[in-house]
């Protein structure tokens, strides 16, 4: 309080001292930067100078070496990190058999979905198969869907999950790294 109090006595003198004519405010406004409105409504990628190949059009981009290296940096500091998200559990059960079980339908969802992840685990005294990993429900809901005829008692669990990529057709991980 007495930083404050003394801050405010050294404005008010100072405002005394030239006439009282300008005075000095503790707090400042700095209006923010105007919206710049060239590029609205356009097409950025219509815009950038490209090579034409046949039906498809050809970006150049060239970025520093260092920027590539702080993003693969990035990337290996956070391998390891969670999330909470979604996973789909296609089985869960406690009988005698159920470790074998669990097994057989975990090679058989890798056969079929070779691209999705899949984890078996074991919670006393259940074993359980859990498949993806996603952020929202939503995309939780869309495998449920596609899978419920191979696995009709499939279900939409929360769980802590690594961090996905972005898009299962186009992986965020640079070349180079395996997953």
């Amino acid at each position: 309080m007495l930083i404050v109090a003394a801050g405010f006595l050294s404005a008010f003198t100072a405002n005394a001292q030239d006439g009282g004519e300008n005075w000095r405010d503790s707090l400042s406004y700095m209006p923010g930067a105007a919206l710049d409105s060239t590029l609205q409504g356009k097409n950025i990628f219509d815009l950038l100078p490209s090579k034409e190949k046949g039906d498809r059009t050809e970006v150049s981009v060239r970025q520093s070496q260092h920027i590539l290296n702080a993003l693969n940096a990035h990337i290996a500091s956070n391998a390891t990190r969670t999330i909470v998200g979604y996973r789909v559990r296609i089985f869960n059960d406690n009988k005698q058999n159920a470790r074998s079980a669990s097994e057989a339908v975990f090679n058989s969802f890798k056969s079929m979905y070779p691209d999705i992840s899949a984890y078996r685990g074991y919670t006393n005294p259940f074993f359980k198969v859990t498949v993806g990993d996603f952020r929202t429900k939503s995309e939780a809901m869309q495998l449920l869907q596609e899978i419920k005829g191979s696995f009709p008692g499939a279900f939409i669990v929360k769980e802590n999950i690594g961090y996905p990529a972005v898009s299962r057709v186009a992986s965020s991980v640079p070349a180079g790294q395996d997953q």
